[in-house]
């Protein structure tokens, strides 16, 4: 008995020391391995290769990594080695890969200097352990000297911040859907940096994949040169393959997209050119027009990225490192002047901005809305998407878009849909295609459980994912007040397509503001209006009559979408045009102010074609006498008539008349019916 008992105390102490031993540094040379020189030899080469690598101007840490490997197949058990292997990972934005490395250090010297506390705790916080981060980034501080602490209390004090944010808002999740939109976008290369139009009829991204323009692969990141692709819906509402518009539009060089217009016929690119420009392009039909240089306004000798049409197009919002502002990268925004010259880019100051990096700008196109990256507002980790709002002359406090929209890695290059439904971005999953897949998600979709993996769940550069699985809640997104109107612009007697401008008016101000063009090949328009306005809409084109239309969203009716096909008549003795933005007070015949910019249309057509000769009419419902009607009518059509004699037109050249009720366009039985048939037109007598 007593044999074993000794037995028994032998093969504990053995494992007592052979535990010890492993958790103990051991050097790389002969004391530790005797009996093994050539293997101690070949690890203190790769040592040698790995740290060369690793002290040079512009490491590549995936090489060095290799080396150190090898080192480390032979002893496992080198503190220094250990540290650097996990610095390595942390360099490649492998966080979790680095864990146990750090681990493994601090098991067996739990007094290891440098920084090596502030790594594993920066390891654990973007993989999720969010208590383990900060205890150690504690400890990490109680190891600091005075001097040290004045140093990197700042660092260490924000990185305490957002494993605490990251703790609130992964305890109180939003509710989302994220999926990959498929492998007819994504593929085995990275794609990333989506944007799409106002109503996700068109997506543009950028990849790195075979098919690149010139078939170029950029030496320094050992990957194919960056293109532009785009993709647009079937009639099914799903996303065809994409397309490579090749040149003038990608080079072969990189050419990333950074920004498109609501309606898809315009865009920003990036180039590296002059630091990193950025550039615009303009679609002429079915071609890209060659990109062009956006000045000095707008780029400079330092880096510009990301930016934004407004949904006027006549601002962009986009970032740069410019000397002058608050932090690294910077939001500036620029407005277009009557000439169409880009004004002195201006900083969009503090309540944006901050002393860190801001990045990923998107201006929504209800006109106040903007979504944006940053790693200086409160962030779970990196950059976090964050929601403003322009209203009253001020910017609203920026509001964090939550998890698992955000994550603790880098959350950058988002846009979302017209309604506010959709949002895109792109994502590296062990589930995905490829290294970075587009992934859409969903705000307020069915109840759906979300699993993906923690590991590498990016958004462009993002660093980890969404944890396995997400219990969501419910939660209330503010609706947009916003009406996209599309369609297609044709004549009306050939059912030609075609081209022409269409001029939006503030009817409070009878100020233009926004001017658009619809596509030329296809016809297509898209506009955005934000809510809050009664809009006019002004439709020109070449040997037509104007069209007009209004639009009173003055009462902030929500989001919806219009399709409203427009046909135009060509000036010719017996085309008419129902004058939409005529406006009287009830029972009246005095024109009112918001009338101006139609009686400005029509008076413009006059001046135009000297010889053209009109008639206006007017014309009720059918609420009241005949001959009340008829007398009211009659009025209106003689004050319209009035109003161009007195800007100088020949009364020769005019004629008026009243219809009363007699010539109804609709139904009288319905308020709507009604409304429509209480109009002014116009009709050509002879040109």
């Amino acid at each position: 008995m007593m044999q074993k008992i000794l037995t028994l105390i032998v093969i504990l102490a053995a494992s007592f020391f052979t535990n010890l031993a492993m958790s103990q540094n051991v050097e790389f040379d002969q004391k530790a391995f005797p009996n093994d020189k050539d293997g101690l030899k070949a690890a203190l080469k790769s040592i040698k290769a790995g740290d060369k690598i690793l002290n040079s101007e512009f490491p590549n840490y995936q090489q060095a990594l290799t080396f150190y490997s090898e080192a480390f197949k032979f002893n496992p058990n080198n503190s220094i080695l250990n540290y650097n292997i996990g610095y390595c990972y942390v360099k490649l934005r492998k966080y979790k890969d680095a864990i146990p490395y750090f681990e493994s250090v601090l098991k067996s010297e739990p007094n290891f200097q440098g920084d090596i506390k502030f790594l594993l705790a920066k390891c654990y916080h973007i993989d999720y352990k969010f208590d383990e981060a900060i205890e150690m980034l504690i400890n990490y501080r109680k190891t600091l000297t005075p001097d040290e602490i004045s140093s990197y209390e700042k660092e260490i004090d924000k990185e305490l911040a957002e494993c605490r944010k990251g703790k609130e808002l992964v305890n109180n999740p939003v509710r989302v859907i994220i999926e990959n939109v498929g492998d007819k976008i994504n593929t085995e290369f990275p794609d990333y940096s989506p944007v799409i139009n106002a109503d996700r009829s068109v997506l543009m991204f950028t990849s790195m994949r075979p098919t690149t323009t010139g078939g170029g692969i950029d030496e320094y990141r050992n990957q194919y040169f960056e293109d532009i692709y785009i993709s647009q819906k079937d009639e099914n509402g799903q996303w065809i393959a994409p397309q490579n518009p090749g040149k003038p539009l990608n080079s072969e060089t990189h050419d990333a997209i950074l920004g498109i217009s609501a309606d898809g016929q315009q865009l920003f690119l990036y180039r590296d050119e002059g630091g990193g420009d950025i550039l615009f392009s303009k679609l002429s039909g079915d071609q890209w027009q060659k990109p062009e240089n956006m000045g000095k306004n707008i780029n400079s000798p330092y880096h510009e990225s990301t930016a934004s049409f407004s949904f006027d197009y006549l601002t962009i919002y986009f970032v740069s490192d410019r000397p002058g502002g608050y932090g690294g990268h910077d939001i500036y925004s620029s407005r277009k002047d009557e000439k169409g010259r880009w004004s002195p880019a201006q900083n969009m100051g503090g309540d944006i901005n901050t002393p860190y990096e801001e990045t990923g700008i998107f201006a929504h196109p209800d006109g106040k809305t903007f979504y944006f990256s940053s790693q200086g507002h409160q962030t779970m980790g990196g950059f976090d998407i964050f929601k403003i709002t322009y209203e009253n002359g001020k910017f609203s406090a920026p509001v964090n878009l939550g998890y698992p929209v955000n994550t603790t890695g880098d959350d950058v290059f988002f846009s979302i849909s017209a309604n506010g439904k959709y949002g895109y971005y792109s994502s590296s999953n062990k589930e995905g295609f490829g290294s970075h897949d587009i992934y859409q998600i969903s705000f307020l979709g069915k109840e759906k459980e979300l699993i993906t993996n923690t590991e590498d769940n990016l958004i462009a550069f993002k660093n980890s994912g969404v944890q396995e699985k997400v219990i969501m809640q419910k939660v209330d997104i503010e609706e947009v007040n916003l009406m996209i109107l599309k369609g297609t612009i044709t004549d009306e007697y050939t059912n030609e397509v075609l081209f022409a401008t269409l001029e939006l008016t503030d009817l409070t101000t009878n100020k233009v503001v926004a001017t658009f063009e619809n596509n030329k090949s296809t016809g297509k328009y898209l506009v955005s209006l934000p809510g809050g306005k009664n809009y006019a809409i002004t439709v020109n084109s070449d040997q037509c009559l104007f069209y007009s239309d209004n639009v009173d969203l003055s009462a902030n009716t929500g989001y919806n979408e219009v399709v409203k096909d427009i046909q135009l008549k060509k000036i010719a003795v017996g085309s008419s045009v129902v004058l939409k933005n005529i406006f009287f007070d009830s029972g009246k015949s005095t024109l009112k102010p918001e009338s101006e910019k139609e009686l400005e249309n029509l008076l413009k057509l006059l001046n135009e074609i000297p010889t053209l000769k009109i008639e206006i009419s007017g014309h009720t419902d059918n609420v009241g006498s005949a001959t009340f009607n008829k007398n009211l009518s009659e009025k209106r059509a003689k004050a319209v008539v009035d109003y161009l004699v007195g800007k100088g037109v020949n009364a020769d050249r005019l004629t008026f008349v009243g219809y009363g009720f007699d010539q109804p366009k609709a139904s009288n039985d319905t308020p709507e019916g009604r409304q429509e048939n209480r109009r002014t037109e116009f009709k050509v007598l002879s040109r």
